[in-house]
């Protein structure tokens, strides 16, 4: 007995101080290390020791779905409302179950993290956001916070041990839906001074300040710490998010990953024209200078300058056009249109940006309006997939025998802003009908499945280099 202790304590005492040069070590001696030891030194080997609990994910996937300001099947979760830290405390509740240390920043983000063996080495994290715009479905990000913590459960299930240390993020509101901030969490860890001076200050439509509500919540108790968030470069080796693809590619070819090579990011532009206004029917056609027709002739651009880009990746959208005042049998004479448009070439959506102030400003000349603003809101650069972390998820989807498609995305995510801090990949999984934004969204559990095997097999690898 005393033996098989010794021997025991030895191998335990060897994998502890190889284990920074795992891949040298001679493979009878590793088998050795994993007998005695209990978890395996390299990555799972077996495709069946991956075993998720894909049944469980659904059922945490709806009831999360519980937490909601809109009745079933639409969700509703707005940042720091009463839902919203429900919400939060059920995630949290989930990763102190799989066995992760749970920590929280000054605005809310959630880190949930498995040490490994080398816990002074940038760990490898993953995650994505569960806040919800009003009437929405239930796997937006949803997928990308739970799955990954599903992800860490098949690792643990298999007996796997990380070098690197693994940490599942929630994002604080990646959606912009109320201080009109897209991506607020992760765009503070990527350190945005600008943004620490602007939540400052800003409050929502029923004038509620940020930190007002964040304080509601038990975040920003001191408004000198949101810098606190600002994660330093290198703090992640990698960073990894599993998402519904929100578009209908993967699905129709019948294809089960989608390997995310680029984001393209947003511009967002802010226009307004200023005319005479007057009556309807007594101010006759050659004497007015509509402000209703100066933003829908800017609006017609908006598609013309986009398609006029050459590229399929070059996106536009008015999303937001109001007149005043409103009524029918008055000439507008104020008009207020907001322009998104997108590409994975910065320099092209840039070009498009300037087409389409050059015709506001023709439009003022033509029209007689005035152009009392022209505002870009943001100018986001796209952000690049990681070469290494593509190969990693390649090589994932290679050995699970899923197929596997090269793609880009063109909705932003919380990845668009980790890019800046850590090396960056996405996985997407097929949803129906591309269907997103709406409770109509949906994934199936075989394909969430792959997509938590994929994200697990990846964070392995990634850990172990």
């Amino acid at each position: 007995m005393v033996h098989h202790y010794i021997i025991l304590l030895f191998c335990l005492c060897l994998c502890a101080s190889i284990s920074a040069h795992q891949h040298e070590h001679d493979p009878s001696i590793i088998s050795t290390m994993e007998q005695f030891s209990g978890y395996s030194i390299h990555e799972p080997t077996s495709i069946s020791s991956l075993s998720v609990d894909a049944q469980g994910l659904q059922n945490q996937i709806d009831q999360l779905s519980g937490f909601s300001d809109a009745p079933a099947p639409a969700v509703t979760r707005v940042l720091y409302t009463h839902k919203d830290v429900l919400a939060r405390r059920y995630v949290k509740k989930l990763m102190g179950i799989a066995g992760l240390s749970v920590r929280e920043d000054a605005v809310g983000n959630i880190f949930g993290r498995w040490d490994g063996s080398e816990p002074e080495l940038a760990a490898v994290a993953t995650g994505s956001h569960i806040d919800a715009i009003p009437y929405s479905g239930k796997y937006d990000g949803v997928v990308g916070v739970l799955g990954a913590i599903e992800a860490i459960n098949v690792l643990k299930r298999s007996g796997f041990k990380p070098r690197r240390s693994l940490e599942v993020i929630l994002f604080t509101s990646e959606e912009p839906t109320r201080f009109g901030i897209s991506c607020l969490g992760s765009r503070l860890l990527a350190g945005s001074e600008n943004l620490v001076n602007t939540l400052k200050t800003i409050t929502d439509s029923q004038n509620i300040s940020f930190l007002d509500a964040a304080r509601s919540a038990g975040y920003a108790k001191d408004e000198n710490d949101l810098s606190s968030v600002f994660l330093k470069k290198g703090t992640y080796s990698a960073f990894v998010e599993l998402h519904i693809e929100q578009g209908p590619i993967l699905e129709d070819e019948g294809i089960s990953i989608g390997i995310v090579t680029a984001i393209a990011a947003p511009a967002s532009l802010r226009v307004e024209f200023e005319g005479n206004g007057g009556h309807a029917g007594a101010v006759l056609m050659p004497n007015r200078n509509d402000a209703g027709l100066a933003a829908a002739e800017l609006a017609l651009a908006v598609e013309k300058h986009v398609l006029e880009s050459g590229s399929i990746d070059t996106v536009g959208t008015v999303g937001i056009l109001e007149l005043h005042p409103g009524a029918i049998n008055s000439i507008p004479s104020k008009s207020h249109i907001e322009i998104d448009t997108r590409d994975i070439d910065e320099e092209r959506r840039n070009e498009v940006i300037d087409k389409i102030h050059e015709t506001a400003i023709r439009i003022t000349k033509t029209r007689g309006v005035k152009l009392s603003e022209f505002h870009v809101v943001n100018q986001d650069p796209p952000a690049p997939s990681d070469k290494a972390v593509i190969n990693a998820m390649e090589t994932a989807t290679k050995e699970l025998n899923l197929t596997s498609k090269l793609m880009i995305s063109r909705a932003y995510h919380d990845s668009l802003f980790m890019a800046r801090v850590s090396p960056m990949g996405m996985i997407f999984i097929p949803c129906y009908k591309g269907y997103s934004h709406k409770p109509e969204e949906y994934s199936s559990i075989e394909d969430m499945s792959n997509g938590v095997k994929v994200l697990a097999f990846t964070l392995a690898k990634l850990s172990l280099q």
